[in-house]
């Protein structure tokens, strides 16, 4: 099996073994040389992350909306899978692990060699980071774009090429493309892109892929496809079934309700996988109850399309609330909406916060943004009883 499960492999596949030792070493040396300051500003402390906002909130929250979480999984099926999975749960799920695979290479059309697993998609992006990264290869990104892979990246040593967004929010393919040289280790594309929650056009991101993944790897984070009326056709999944040097990231994070549980995967070429297990703990590091959870829920269409439902609707209301309150935001394609605000962002999200309602603020193109992630109707109406206070 390509995506190997046994306990040696997971031990020899670890980033942290032998094999990134050297790797490691260079990047520790020069980070044990720095001042503190200059270590706090390496690991992107001069912004808060989802983690930062929620453990600096109240005990008691009113409404989570700041870590693009799903408040509606995960499913009937799957809390019974876990359920189960416990009964068992001294050994090691291969068996599951196995199921889980096969469906994902069932439904994707692809070879079990073209398929990485992890605890969730964020240890494959610090994967790719820490190997197409290596020798100083710049990593190409948008800005602002989800930061956990070039961020990475930036921490050990990388060149990290921030570019901005178009007029609408959009990640700017042409000014990306322009920015590719021999240097360019890896091109990462958040679509849809987070925190706008915009996409961008199929035809011309498969075009972008095709032609510059003859020049470097084209990295394709599609973590909040699923919330796309046709995901499939949105996706550069058939990229890689075509050939192409492209990794596409999928997640359970998002709609499947799986945040908690970690479980993700990339897709990309035989040899790219291979790569990439260097530096990735890979199946190994799924717990019995997830693995479980994730083969009992994957495309389990029926719980998919509710809590899509669901969240379109309380996405309408905050459009509807936003619009009366008199203030613009960005169309989203995902579970969160992002709004310029009228105050300095770091006071809005205090305020908020004060209110029992956690949010994620942003400043870029000359603006102080907040982006509110999708929750439960009764979470949207505590959003918008504190926005009204203070708005």
């Amino acid at each position: 099996m390509a995506n190997s499960i046994n306990r040696r492999n997971w031990i020899r596949s670890s980033a942290l073994m032998a094999g990134s030792a050297a790797f490691f070493s260079g990047a520790l040396n020069k980070l044990s040389a720095m001042p503190v300051k200059a270590k706090q500003v390496l690991f992107g402390k001069e912004h808060l992350t989802d983690a930062d906002v929620i453990l600096q909130g109240p005990p008691v929250m009113k409404a989570r909306l700041s870590a693009n979480e799903n408040p509606f999984g995960p499913s009937p099926a799957a809390k019974k899978a876990m359920t189960e999975a416990m009964e068992s749960c001294y050994q090691y799920p291969f068996m599951k692990s196995r199921e889980l695979i096969n469906k994902i290479a069932q439904y994707e059309g692809i070879q079990q060699s073209n398929l990485l697993m992890d605890a969730g998609s964020s240890p494959l992006l610090h994967a790719a980071a820490m190997f197409y990264g290596k020798n100083g290869a710049e990593i190409i990104t948008g800005d602002p774009s989800y930061n956990d892979l070039a961020g990475t990246a930036a921490n050990l040593g990388s060149k990290v090429i921030k570019v901005p967004l178009t007029a609408d929010y959009k990640l700017d393919l042409d000014a990306m493309e322009a920015k590719v040289t021999a240097s360019t280790g890896l091109v990462y594309i958040c679509n849809p892109n987070n925190p706008t929650a915009t996409i961008v056009d199929t035809a011309k991101l498969k075009g972008f892929c095709e032609r510059v993944s003859k020049k470097a790897v084209v990295f394709i984070d599609e973590a909040y496809i699923d919330y796309l009326p046709d995901p499939q056709a949105a996706s550069m999944m058939s990229l890689v079934k075509a050939g192409q040097n492209v990794i596409v990231a999928r997640t359970f994070s998002k709609l499947y309700g799986f945040a908690g549980l970690r479980c993700g995967y990339v897709v990309a070429q035989p040899d790219t996988i291979k790569n990439l297990s260097g530096y990735a703990t890979g199946m190994m590091s799924l717990a019995a109850t997830t693995v479980a959870a994730a083969a009992a829920a994957y495309q389990e269409k029926e719980f998919l399309t509710d809590a899509l439902k669901k969240t379109m609707a309380s996405k309408q209301f905050l459009y509807d609330l936003l619009k009366k309150e008199g203030y613009t935001y960005i169309p989203s394609s995902a579970n969160f909406v992002m709004f310029p605000i009228n105050m300095d962002g770091q006071r809005f999200s205090q305020e908020m916060n004060n209110r029992g309602v956690s949010i994620r603020t942003w400043k870029f193109s000359g603006k102080d943004w907040c982006r509110v992630s999708i929750g439960r109707m009764d979470e949207m109406q505590a959003f918008a009883d504190a926005f009204k206070q203070i708005s």
